[in-house]
């Protein structure tokens, strides 16, 4: 495959007039820039699976100059000991990451465990060394549910794995954040351990929901050695309460405005017409002064 290391450089430098512009006050040395090339999956809400590679050049002296590697082909594969079958593959963006989505109907090479073996690459060129990395994972069932136990709104995840013959096994063990969507970012509420299948969670009582009164609960398991990224999502009508509602009595954001702003703008408008009014017939006066004056004989 060509590969022109000079087109890399040239993209850090373009890049870094935004958002990196001490780059260009140096000379980029590859000898000082190690290759960090790393590969996850995250499953997804709607069980469809990412497969993202980042490619990125660290400085080996100091840690915040990175730089990703720019329009690198990624290729991704399911491997096993007898077959390879071929995902896709996608370019790295100007952040270095390359990411393919594999439906939920996705069939997988998996060994008797259960467990399938994906594989990004990077072929390498003349300038750069091949770049490769695997992850074994299992597909785990994640689930939320949302309800409210004896008035108090309750966080229930649900996790399981399929064994080679179909059967749910309930996951031993696994830790899991529950967080909440915000206008911004997600907000985490807890961080919990999954035991035999189940972990629970009391959310606040005063915990709003959006315009409508919906809330979008997320449960996660991060980073995992054996199941890598899993994320799941329900949405839940939990309608609170909101304070901003109520009625205060002599508050700016109340219905009825306190009497003292009603006697105050009264008494501005009255002045501001007073002073209308009191302008107008003045010029009345001067024109009729002016008129008379010109009607009189000069002696």
């Amino acid at each position: 495959m060509k590969f022109n290391l000079s087109t890399y450089i040239i993209s850090f430098l373009l890049f870094g007039l935004f958002v990196a512009p001490n780059v260009m006050a140096q000379e980029i040395n590859l000898r000082d820039y190690r290759i960090r090339f790393r590969f996850k999956t995250i499953k997804q809400p709607d069980q469809s699976r990412m497969l993202e590679a980042s490619f990125i050049a660290a400085n080996k002296k100091d840690r915040k100059d990175r730089l990703p590697v720019y329009g690198a082909e990624i290729s991704f594969f399911n491997v096993s000991e007898e077959e390879k079958v071929a995902l896709g593959t996608a370019k790295t963006s100007k952040e270095g990451i390359a990411h393919i989505i594999l439906p939920k109907d996705q069939s997988y090479l998996t060994d008797k465990e259960g467990k399938f073996t994906l594989r990004a690459v990077f072929a390498g060129t003349d300038e750069m060394k091949r770049q490769e990395r695997e992850i074994s994972t299992k597909d785990v069932q994640l689930s939320v549910e949302l309800a409210e136990k004896d008035s108090v709104q309750t966080v229930q995840v649900n996790a399981h794995i399929l064994d080679s013959l179909g059967v749910a096994i309930p996951l031993e063990e696994a830790d899991v954040i529950v967080s909440v969507q915000g206008m911004l970012s997600r907000m985490v509420m807890d961080e919990g351990t999954i035991e035999d299948g189940t972990y629970e969670f009391k959310m606040p009582a005063d915990l709003p929901g959006d315009v409508d009164g919906n809330m979008t609960v997320f449960a996660i398991i991060e980073d995992h050695d054996d199941y890598g990224d899993v994320v799941q999502k329900k949405t839940v009508e939990w309608k609170v309460p909101n304070s901003s509602n109520q009625e205060d009595e002599n508050s700016l954001w109340s219905e009825v405005a306190p009497i003292w702003m009603y006697v105050v703008l009264t008494i501005l408008l009255v002045g501001i017409w007073g002073n209308f009014a009191y302008t107008i017939t003045n010029l009345f006066k001067i024109k009729k002064e002016g008129q008379k004056l010109k009607t009189e004989p000069m002696k």
